[in-house]
């Protein structure tokens, strides 16, 4: 299983949008700096973001961009589909099976599929607003040491 750059730079976004929810919009150019991620890179994986509603942009002086909706509303599935329309979970190359059609269905029914819904469902139950609240978790338990 591969998830391609696009998906996850689309992820580390939304989720730095998640972060500010509620305190006004945010330039891209701030994403871009905190992630290490091309400026421009980011604009084009906003665009299908923006067109299903899942960020709104505000033009202007104080404007960039802000979630479209509730994180808790949002799933990490939401995202993927927009960003990798082909997304297949488990890709399956039957060309060089060298075994009966059969077999091969059974396998895919067993094991592939299963696998592919395990993975989808998995995704379907990770809301944005988890990421966030265990991110925070995390940060709040980090202990500082000056010298």
């Amino acid at each position: 299983m591969r998830v391609s750059a696009r998906t996850r730079y689309g992820v580390r976004l939304i989720f730095c949008l998640a972060l500010n929810y509620g305190k006004g919009p945010v330039f891209l150019k701030e994403i871009a700096g905190k992630e290490g991620i091309s400026e421009k890179y980011l604009s084009q994986i906003i665009i299908p973001l923006r067109g299903v509603g899942l960020v709104n942009s505000i033009r202007g002086a104080h404007g960039g961009y802000m979630l479209g909706k509730d994180p808790v509303d949002i799933k990490v599935k939401d995202i993927v589909k927009v960003l990798d329309k082909d997304f297949n979970f488990v890709e399956i190359n039957e060309k060089n099976i060298l075994s009966s059609r059969r077999t091969v269905n059974c396998i895919n029914q067993l094991v592939w599929d299963k696998l592919e819904k395990s993975i989808s469902k998995t995704l379907e139950d990770i809301s944005l607003k988890s990421i966030v609240d265990n991110y925070r978790d995390n940060e709040n338990n980090i202990l500082m040491y000056n010298i």
